[in-house]
């Protein structure tokens, strides 16, 4: 099966002698991560389709792919349309899809460890319209058809000391241990990756760029615990961490362990749990509770000790990301710089720190017309060079232990055109009326979104992503539960009320389909702020991130004073915190890029 057009053939064929008229592949696995180990990549196996988010149905005689806007683009180029039609979501999704193509009076498959108890309700009501049915399996029929499948890592988890962490596991585990006593609940089910190692303080590395271990978890109303993991992955350093007040399982024991809660009261995520969960519990007789995971929200609340990492973590990354910037400003324009070597080169500065862990998401080099594709990722197929007179759009990050970074800079190579200029101007207003906001307490991330649009707007534009999302602290890029997206996107998270503590992202950006890509992101913490006269406790950013913005790009005189004076009083932070750890040609070249406008 070396296409992915013999692939679907043999699934097909697979479906059959299931007794199946079609199947269901989400891109995630049993955790519902965004990220997933290569063991759960099915769709790609499946579609060729390598973007973070998605799904596919097969059918007997058509099949679909189901992706966001941030990922219109990419799906054509990796996704044969002659097999695969385009799904776009939110304006579809996967059950309305069935409801309106499966086979009247049809069986369709899906894997109950793979989707939310909410999206099998919703699929299973959409299909009785049509007079068919939603079947669970109990074996993956990819998982039969995929010869060379790999196997779940081995890799042993790590411990994320209290001097790293700022709170002790134990600490942690008593305050779930008194939600639980206010819930009248005996346990929670922990089933994110990025959940469990927050509470038990470790770290691993089965998932790419994600330093999560493969578990499962149940925290008991009296702050013990059950941890289930491959027994392999546990040594004895980690053993001692953990101490007496959390047993351990084989993760294969999860599932019967579940079954044994009969008369019990169990809180379980239903977001962030699959269905055979619920399935289980409800199943052996327990009562369940469905609940926001309890960790979510102190997770997303950084305490002093990670701000403090977060501050040292973002420092070095900026250090790392000035030498590439200025390697790019000398290099780009003779021609010889492509997307794979800038992509290589700036995960070389990094490595070069001494403390990178691994990058925390696969880099975004976009070069040209590459960088309107919002969540590219080049290959030798698709790698261009970056061009004279043409603008580079690269959005990465590290992973260290005292920090997550992501960083997104667009970059003038040669003379940018004005329409150039228009553009990153109107995107960075944006990004300073996020940056300067100020708010009352309470206000959600979807109120905050049109700031950064207002500019792009009035020259009737927009960008297909969100403007902002929470980040971990050497944990998930991605974090939930705030955001900065519109109400009602398909991005959820954006009615989170913000919280001092938390961190996001600001990243609004302008793409032009087939020309060019820009974005600027910079990491955000909520913080405090005090207003003459205020009669409501007030919040706003302090900016984490520090790396300059191309003053080539920007058109000055479209600034207001006060927007100028944010960006010469950024670059001097620049100056600040980065450059007493250059030296040489890079330190002048910084020390040009930060000058006053």
């Amino acid at each position: 099966m070396s296409t992915y057009e013999d692939r679907l053939k043999a699934l097909r064929e697979q479906l059959k002698a299931d007794r199946l008229d079609g199947f269901v592949v989400p891109l995630t696995d049993e955790h519902m991560s965004e990220y997933v180990g290569s063991y759960a990549q099915r769709l790609a196996w499946l579609t060729g389709f390598k973007g973070s988010a998605g799904s596919a149905v097969v059918l007997p005689e058509e099949a679909a792919i189901f992706v966001d806007g941030r990922y219109t683009l990419q799906v054509r180029a990796q996704v044969d349309g002659a097999n695969w039609s385009y799904q776009s979501v939110p304006e579809t999704s996967v059950a309305e899809w069935l409801k309106a193509h499966a086979p009247d009076g049809g069986r369709i498959g899906y894997d109950p460890w793979l989707h939310t108890k909410t999206w099998v309700k919703q699929a299973r009501e959409a299909l009785a319209e049509r007079g068919a049915e939603l079947v669970a399996v109990g074996h993956n029929p990819i998982d039969k058809i995929w010869a060379d499948k790999p196997a779940p890592s081995r890799a042993r988890l790590v411990v994320q000391g209290d001097d790293l962490a700022g709170r002790s596991s134990a600490s942690k585990r008593q305050e779930l241990a008194d939600w639980l006593k206010e819930q009248r609940a005996d346990a929670a089910v922990l089933a994110a990756l990025d959940s469990i190692a927050w509470t038990f303080n470790v770290r691993g590395k089965d998932v790419e760029h994600t330093p999560v271990a493969l578990a499962f978890a149940l925290v008991d109303a009296d702050g013990t615990a059950d941890l289930f993991v491959a027994g392999e992955k546990i040594g004895d350093d980690v053993r001692q961490h953990l101490g007496n007040g959390v047993r351990l399982h084989e993760r294969d024991a999860f599932e019967p362990f579940l079954k044994s809660l009969s008369g019990k009261t169990i809180v379980v995520d239903p977001e962030r749990s699959v269905a055979a969960i619920f399935e289980a519990l409800e199943g052996a007789g327990a009562k369940v509770i469905a609940k926001r995971d309890p960790t979510v929200l102190p997770k997303a609340i950084k305490n002093p000790v990670e701000i403090a990492g977060q501050k040292s973590a973002q420092a070095r990354d900026g250090a790392a990301l000035v030498r590439f910037l200025h390697w790019v400003s000398v290099e780009a324009p003779k021609g010889n710089v492509d997307e794979l070597s800038a992509e290589a080169k700036l995960e070389e500065f990094r490595q070069a720190t001494g403390q990178l862990k691994d990058l925390s998401f696969t880099t975004i080099s976009g070069a040209g017309p590459n960088g309107a594709i919002v969540h590219y990722r080049s290959t030798p197929e698709t790698n261009r060079k970056l061009e004279l007179n043409s603008i580079y759009l690269v959005d990465s990050g590290g992973q260290y232990a005292d920090g997550t970074t992501d960083v997104t800079r667009t970059v003038a190579i040669g003379t940018p055109s004005a329409e150039h200029r228009d553009r990153f101007t109107r995107v960075l207003k944006g990004h300073i009326a996020v940056a300067r906001a100020v708010f009352p307490e309470g206000t959600r991330g979807c109120q905050l979104d049109s700031f950064a649009r207002q500019y792009l707007w009035a020259a009737g534009l927009d960008y297909a992503h969100g403007t902002g999302h929470g980040v971990g602290s050497f944990l998930s890029v991605h974090e939930g539960p705030q955001r900065i997206s519109p109400a009602g996107s398909s991005q959820a998270g954006g009615d989170e009320p913000l919280k001092a503590g938390m961190i996001l992202s600001n990243e609004p950006g302008y793409y032009k389909t087939g020309a060019y890509g820009i974005r600027i992101e910079n990491l955000v913490l909520v913080v405090p702020r005090e207003a003459e006269g205020a009669e409501k406790r007030l919040l706003g950013f302090e900016t984490l991130t520090f790396a300059p913005i191309d003053r080539n790009l920007i058109e000055t005189a479209m600034l207001t004073a006060e927007e100028r004076a944010w960006v010469d009083d950024y670059h001097a932070r620049v100056m600040e915190i980065v450059a007493p750890q250059l030296d040489g040609e890079v330190l002048e070249w910084l020390a040009a890029q930060c000058a006053p406008l």
